[in-house]
């Protein structure tokens, strides 16, 4: 619901704050005067086009603000979480426009784009009488509408439940390959398998792999350098160490006779003789387990350079294809089995098809039903509303794919011929401003309490009736107000008696200025405009009693 706007330095409003209370708003005041800029402001929150030409005179931004109950409006609450712009229940719409032509919108307080701004409007808030900015222009609203006036909810979840399970087994089988030569892509997965299988290493190999090459590759060197070694450390040269150790030991021993505090010194260096020893026998054994082998050098470079081949091909490091092979094994297990599982999810769909059709043939049948007698009261309602011999129907027709579909199995579109003899057309086709919201108030009337969106507005609904007619109008809207917010700008007295609520909107100057004032009136405010409504320039006391039985039988019915 609508709590309040705020406009300050728009078109020729100064500053105005309003509050608005539940049921039916009414606007009214002299031609020119401006009551139709509520709604204009309106429209601008709800994302619509703006220029520089909506900025008071002399002014340099023009600023508008809504505040919105959420109570009734889940639709709105789900979409601001969704958006992450929640705020404790809060709903507020800014809007800025520049004098150089540019504008920002925010929504509690955070920065959004108009398309955001324009979403969330069109969850709070319907606006009859312009084109782009009716919900019920929307064929996809018209559907919801109309499954709500039928009461579909029992008969659409029938429908729900198959459809989406058949594009769930759809896509399932797309994932096997369903419509695809299988054939070809098992053996060429089982070729690869069987080539990961045969030359494929896990880490281990594989570093022991790359050890083997690279000491076969090195071979020659290996022997001569460890053969040099062996030589420095045990040879026959005087200059080995074991030689020099051993005179070094014996020189020691000599000297340990003559001062007993060498003696472990020379024990040291007999330890270092055994070392040596030991060493040199390594080197020995090292020497003798060396060989140069060609071949099997060949065999390593061969199985390395597949290795590189296979991690190219397959675009992963070689310590990564035996992983690669398991993927591979469980795509081919699944493969092998792919003929028998779809073969399964084949008759799993069609069952889910066949129950789908039922249930979308039931739906359709209610949906015919529902058709038929929606037409019959909006159109009962359309000659209330001064549109005698208008016709609406709701023309029912099979949706663009036959698939099964989550929606139904048809569209909807709402047609109206508001004057007899001609043919329906669509209702977003309708030219009539006025013509429009008076069809557009007889749909909300006939289907009162079913729409989601919890505020209306009517702009000039009224247009070109009166009497007897204006005052059904007027009732229709109070009817409406009793079940949903409704703001409705009129100039005609039998409407303006019927609300709950009422701004008088005036036009003054000041220093030279022109400035709008919005007022909300008390009771006797009220019976004066009404007064003023009913008898132009000259009020009698006749005329003021009129507008108070007007009043008092609007709030008596």
């Amino acid at each position: 619901m609508l709590r309040s706007l705020y406009v300050k330095d728009f078109a020729i409003v100064g500053e105005a704050d309003i509050g608005f209370r539940p049921g039916l708003s009414v606007v009214t005041g002299e031609t020119g005067a401006g009551k139709s800029l509520l709604v204009d402001a309106l429209l601008l929150l709800s994302g619509g086009r703006a220029d520089a030409g909506v900025i008071r005179s002399g002014c340099e931004r023009a600023e508008l603000t809504a505040e919105f109950d959420l109570a009734a409006a889940p639709a709105a609450r789900d979409w601001l979480a969704a958006e992450e712009l929640d705020d404790d229940g809060a709903c507020q719409l800014r809007r800025v426009i520049r004098a150089e032509g540019s504008s920002r919108a925010w929504i509690n307080g955070r920065p959004v784009t108009l398309a955001q701004l324009s979403a969330l409007a069109e969850r709070l808030i319907e606006i009859h009488g312009q084109h782009e900015h009716q919900a019920l222009l929307d064929r996809g609203h018209q559907l919801r509408l109309l499954d709500a006036f039928g009461d579909h909810s029992a008969e659409l979840a029938a429908v729900r439940e198959p459809a989406r399970r058949w594009r769930e087994l759809g896509q399932r089988m797309a994932g096997l390959g369903a419509g695809e030569d299988n054939g070809e892509r098992l053996a060429l997965l089982e070729r690869q398998l069987e080539e990961l299988d045969r030359h494929a290493l896990g880490e281990a190999q594989l570093a022991e792999l790359n050890d083997l090459h690279k000491r076969l590759a090195n071979a020659g060197q290996l022997v001569s350098g460890s053969a040099g070694v062996a030589d420095l450390v045990d040879g026959d040269s005087e200059f080995a160490l074991r030689r020099s150790l051993a005179r070094a030991r014996q020189e020691l021993a000599r000297l340990a006779e003559l001062d007993p505090a060498l003696a472990a010194t020379a024990e040291m260096i007999e330890s270092l003789e055994i070392q040596l020893g030991e060493i040199a026998d390594a080197l020995s054994r090292y020497q003798d387990g060396l060989e140069l082998d060609p071949e099997r050098l060949a065999e390593a470079e061969a199985q390395l350079s597949k290795l590189h081949e296979l991690s190219r091909r397959h675009r992963l490091p070689m310590h990564e294809l035996r992983g690669r092979a398991e993927e591979l094994r469980a795509e081919v297990e699944s493969l092998r089995d792919a003929g028998s599982l779809l073969a399964t999810l084949e008759r799993e769909r069609s069952a889910a098809a066949e129950q789908y059709r039922e249930a979308a043939r039931r739906l359709s049948e209610r949906r015919a039903a529902t058709a038929r007698r929606l037409a019959g009261e909006i159109s009962g309602l359309m000659g209330e509303l001064g549109m005698a011999g208008g016709r609406f129907e709701v023309a029912l027709e099979p949706a663009a794919k036959a698939d099964p579909d989550a929606l139904g199995a048809e569209r909807c579109e709402f047609l109206v011929s508001a004057n007899p003899g001609q043919p329906a057309r669509a209702l977003r086709k309708v030219a009539s401003g006025g013509e429009l919201s008076r069809i557009s108030l007889a749909i909300e009337v006939a289907a009162l309490g079913l729409d989601d969106v919890a505020t209306m507005v009517f702009d000039e609904v009224d247009s070109g009736i009166g009497g007897a007619v204006a005052e059904v109008v007027g009732q229709k809207l109070r009817r409406l107000g009793s079940a949903r917010q409704a703001l409705c700008v009129t100039h005609l007295p039998q409407v303006a008696a019927q609300g709950h609520q009422h701004f008088r909107v005036s036009k003054h100057a000041v220093d030279g200025q022109t400035f709008t004032q919005i007022e909300a009136l008390d009771d006797k405010a009220r019976r004066d405009e009404i007064a003023r409504m009913l008898g132009g320039i000259e009020i009698t006391k006749e005329t003021v009693a009129h507008a108070r039985q007007m009043l008092e039988r609007a709030a008596r019915d």
